[in-house]
């Protein structure tokens, strides 16, 4: 049995959805979980216009990585929070198919979310027998709504699919697992993230199958220029940590990072943790798995530095995802991060 049109990689997973709809007997809560970019809400809209048939193609429209529902997310940031509770975010261009996204500046899956699928839910089919709600980042719902979309799970009305992805299957309530079907995405090979660039004519293709690190969603919405300018902004503080340049150098970066004012700090952590695997990699005697294109500034870093820094550095790192949300002051964050770096005693050498 063959993958679902233009879907590619996790062919295990594609075939046993294709088969369920075969044979009629449909899971009514899919979990789909995977590193972020694989293709999880992608196999679920495949699933989704498969199993509902009519209309299909409006499903994608809902796809959360087209410019106009990015907009719309990115607008909503700037909603106050009762605005955004008396209208909860949906997308829903197909009538049997309703898309939920995080939401808010802290991009959360909220209580009011998921009170409309529970309410939402009972509503029968306009067409076909079923109807399909993604709920896309499950894993960024909190308690309170976690425990609102229980009570829907534990007695779901018969026509009712709900299709959840994550990136971290036990982010998620016990409880919610255990009342899923449980898919488990894994990464792409590289001979596979070519196939899929080629398809879609896509720029700097190798450079791309290297950083999105075989999640094609990744590949691409990548913006090349964006990231570089980021790439090039955490490269001066990690060689400023190393000791490789002097603070003052990282002062005429940090001025233009504070002026990126729409830019928030979790934009550059994600690449940070890239930069500093790319620099225990080489301090192994290996190659940059991902940042090949600048492979000799990572080995200056990597001569400089003690496996006790990249440690520290990593744990850095993750105090800053921690602490993003609550909207700490971005330059500050990586001015302290270099500084306690820069004054490891056994983290530097001359």
């Amino acid at each position: 049995m063959d993958s679902f049109p233009d879907f590619y990689g996790n062919l295990p997973a594609a075939q046993i959805l294709r088969q369920a709809i075969a044979s009629a007997r449909i899971p009514q809560t899919i979990l789909l979980s995977g590193p972020e970019g694989v293709g999880k809400a992608t196999l679920a809209r495949r699933f989704a216009a498969e199993l509902l048939g009519n209309d299909a193609h409006k499903i994608e429209r809902d796809d959360l990585s087209l410019p106009e529902n990015l907009e719309t997310i990115e607008q909503r940031e700037k909603w106050t929070a009762e605005k955004r509770a008396e209208d909860p975010l949906l997308f829903s261009t197909h009538p049997d198919f309703i898309t939920f996204a995080p939401d808010g500046p802290l991009r959360q899956i909220t209580i009011q979310q998921m009170r409309i699928l529970r309410e939402r839910a009972q509503f029968k089919p306009l067409r076909g027998a079923h109807r399909v709600f993604l709920i896309d980042r499950l894993d960024r719902a909190n308690g309170p709504s976690a425990n609102s979309l229980l009570k829907t799970l534990e007695e779901p009305p018969e026509h009712l699919v709900v299709i959840a992805t994550a990136d971290n299957l036990y982010d998620l309530l016990p409880t919610i697992r255990s009342r899923s079907f449980v898919l488990q995405l894994g990464r792409l090979s590289d001979s596979q993230m070519r196939d899929f660039c080629a398809t879609r004519q896509l720029p700097d293709a190798e450079l791309r199958i290297a950083l999105a690190e075989g999640c094609p969603g990744l590949a691409v919405t990548l913006d090349l220029e964006v990231f570089r300018e980021r790439r090039a902004l955490l490269l001066a503080a990690f060689e400023c940590a190393a000791g490789i340049a002097p603070f003052s150098h990282w002062i005429q970066h940090s001025e233009s990072f504070a002026n990126r004012k729409s830019e928030k700090l979790d934009y550059y952590l994600k690449p940070a943790y890239g930069l500093l695997e790319d620099v225990l990699s080489v301090a192994n005697g290996k190659p940059p798995a991902q940042h090949r294109d600048i492979q000799p500034r990572i080995a200056a870093i990597a001569q400089r530095v003690s496996f006790g820094w990249i440690e520290q550095a990593v744990k850095a790192v993750d105090e800053l995802t921690t602490m993003v949300r609550r909207n700490i002051q971005k330059v500050g964050a990586v001015d302290a991060l270099i500084i306690n770096l820069r004054n490891r005693p056994d983290g530097v050498s001359a």
